[in-house]
Order: C-alpha cells, then structure tokens, then sequence
C-alpha cells in the first residue's frame, strides 16, 4: 500500500473543491484533492455543466487571493443591477419592478457571472501552477479514520493519505459527510430547475433579473456576448410535474414557453443549448465538523438558486476555514479550529438556508391573497431605502 503525507485532503473536485484547493495551495499548505469524475471543461460534452456562477464581491475577493481570478476576469460579466419582478398577477406579465443598484453601496458590481464548465477549465489551469497541490481524477474516498493529530484516508486507488485535515466537498449527498456520521435535515419543495441558456433581442445592460410567478421564479443572469448576439443564462423554477411537461416540449414550443414566462423584459428569447433538469431542495447539515474533517459547499448546506447565495456561501466556508488555519497554523484539523469554524458558519446558514426557502414558498404560492401579500412585501422592501441598502449589504454577506 502506497502511504502518502499531505496537510490537507479534499473529497471532491467541483468547483468548490477546487477553489479550495488553489486557496489552500496558494496560502502554502500542501493539498491532495480526488473526485471520482474528471471534470468536464466544454460546452459541448453531454455532461457539462450549462449552469452559472454568480460570484458575489466577497467571493471574489477569495478567488483572487486563491490566484484564480487573474484566469476568470477576461470571461466574466459584471452584474451591476439584481432586480426582482413580480409577474403573479391574472395575467402573464409584469406587475411591480425592484431594481437593487449595486452603485448605492458600492464602486464595483455585486457580482460577475461565469458558466460553471469554464470555471472548471480555468480553475484546472490555476491547479497546473501550483506545485504543492495535485489534482487525483478517477479516484475515492473509501474510509476515513480520525486520530487525535492525523487522519487516515483510504483510497480507492489503494493509496491511504495521512494527513491533518479532510474537507468533505463532494455534494449534496456526501459521502464523507456520512463516514464523519453527521446528519443533515432536507426540505422538499415539489420542484425542479430547468436551466439552459438564450440570445435575446434586447441588451441584458448587465441585470441579473429573477421574475416571480406560481411554480418559481424565472431567473435571467447575463453573459457575454457571442457572434453578435446578447445572451444569459436561465434558470427556471416549477413544479415537478410542469417542469416534467416542459422538458417534453420540442424546441420551437419551448421557445414560445420561454418568451411567454419572460414577459418580454428582454425581447424575444432564442433557446441555444439544450435544456437539463436539476431537482430543488434545501438540506443543512446538523453540524460543520467532525473529528479532523470540516463540511463545506453542498456538503454542509443545499439551497435553491436564488439570491445569488449558493456557492458564494461555499466560498465564505472556505475563506472561513483559511483565515482559522492561517492564524494557528500548528492547529490545522484540530477540534479547535474545526469548533471555531462550525461556530462561525453554521448560525449564518442556516439563517441563509431559512430565509431563501421562504422567499421560494413564497415564489411558488398560487393562493391571492399571498400573491397580494409578495407584491406589497417587494414594495416595501425596494421602497425605502435604508432597508434595500442593507438588504444588499446582507446579500453580499457584508453586515
């Protein structure tokens, strides 16, 4: 049995595994990451990941320092508006329009939008510059053994890791969640995410807009543009069984769902890729740590795509889990820092994880008078102005 010696395994190369793993690399701690899957780097691949990322100014703020943005900035959009619609009434199109201006709170965007399979792609590259850090495909975390100073790692290579600290990476479903025997609480929601991307007539002018109706919200994110034409992302929230039937469409019928969802706000919208489905939950783990290993992205909390909060909270448990072993780096893994951590993170997500699953409930309501009620909430929240600054404050997870 091969045996080898490093600071700090992660289990899991998604992107949250591998920003990480360059951030930890990069501040000087010698870093294995494994996943079982390569990750996919084109558009084109079947299996690519068609989602975006909406990196909030925190969070770039930890890519940079991770040596990652200097490959992302040349391909990101800059989001300089979020804004809410509200389209819930009798008939489709909108009613209420809540602009939250980043230039109110700040001289940069809220964020910069990158498609997820380009994030692999440059983050790979980020990886190939650091010597202390190696990337493992094709291969598994089988067991992990805590001991007081050290953690055993087995491989399903045949290699065992001995090293100070695991960080479980790897999903919604995490196995290593489940060999450190921590729990996690789900919520269901009858929904699913259609996600796929358009060209639209009209210029997006760098708004990310989420249009609330029954079933979920429809949520536009802007890209760059390509061959002349403008484009964004979608994310559309419905039922399972209307999403179930939108996905049979062919594409000419769906272009018509999507421009009659959208209510025009930026023209007429062309579907480009194909369309791929992701089912919608929330789930929190009980806690954040265990003996030598720390939870972190979606093996520590799911939530639905809205608000821009997802992997923006991963990346603040990573910036979290740094900051702790920068400052005592002698108590790497130690219960110590991993109570630390657990106390920092996990109050404010499950706020987070609270409060996005009421704005969802409140997104798919059919009932008029909840309907009446999320017009008048938006209204009031966008209408006086220390309130919607500090609503963006929080959003940016800056107060």
């Amino acid at each position: 049995m091969e045996r080898i010696t490093t600071d700090i395994l992660i289990s899991g190369g998604g992107i949250a595994g591998m920003t990480a793993a360059c951030a930890f690399g990069a501040a000087g701690f010698d870093v294995i990451c494994v996943d079982p899957m390569p990750p996919v780097t084109e558009a084109s691949n079947p299996q690519a990941d068609l989602r975006s990322t909406a990196f909030l100014q925190p969070a770039r703020n930890t890519l940079i320092s991770a040596g990652i943005w200097k490959h992302l900035q040349a391909y990101a959009t800059p989001l300089e508006i979020m804004r809410l619609a509200d389209a819930g009434g009798e008939v489709n199109e909108i009613r209420k329009v809540a602009d939250f201006v980043a230039a109110e709170i700040s001289d940069e965007p809220f964020a910069w939008n990158l498609p997820n399979w380009l994030l692999r792609r440059e983050m790979l590259k980020r990886i190939d510059e650091l010597d202390n850090v190696t990337f493992l495909t094709g291969v598994e975390t089988k067991r992990i053994t805590p001991r007081l100073d050290t953690a055993y790692v087995q491989l399903s290579n045949g290699t065992q890791v001995v090293c100070k600290m695991v960080l479980a990476a790897d999903g919604r479903n995490s196995p290593a969640r489940d060999m450190a025997g921590i729990d996690a609480k789900t919520w269901r929601f009858g929904q699913k995410a259609i996600v796929f991307s358009v060209s639209h007539t009209e210029p997006h002018q760098n708004i990310s807009t989420e249009i609330h109706r029954t079933g979920g919200p429809f949520t536009l994110v802007p890209l760059p543009d390509q061959n002349g034409k403008h484009y964004s992302a979608v994310i559309w929230m419905e039922t399972g069984p209307k999403a179930s039937d939108l996905m049979k469409l062919d594409d000419t019928a769906f272009n018509t769902a999507i421009n009659e969802r959208s209510c025009g706000i930026l023209g007429t919208l062309t579907l480009e890729t194909r369309r791929v489905t992701w089912p919608m939950i929330s789930r929190l783990a009980e806690r954040l740590d265990g003996p030598r290993i720390a939870l972190i992205a979606e093996a520590a909390h799911v939530i639905p795509p809205i608000g821009a909060q997802g992997l923006n909270m991963s990346l603040t448990d990573i910036q979290c889990l740094l900051d702790l072993a920068l400052e005592s780096p002698d108590t790497l893994g130690s219960q110590e820092m991993l109570t630390a951590y657990n106390k920092a993170r996990h109050k404010d997500i499950k706020t987070r994880v609270t409060g996005v699953n009421l704005l969802n409930r409140a997104a798919m309501t059919e009932t008029d008078n909840l309907k009446a009620l999320r017009l008048k909430g938006l209204q009031a929240l966008h209408g006086l102005a220390p309130i919607r600054k500090t609503l963006m404050r929080k959003g940016l997870g800056s107060v």
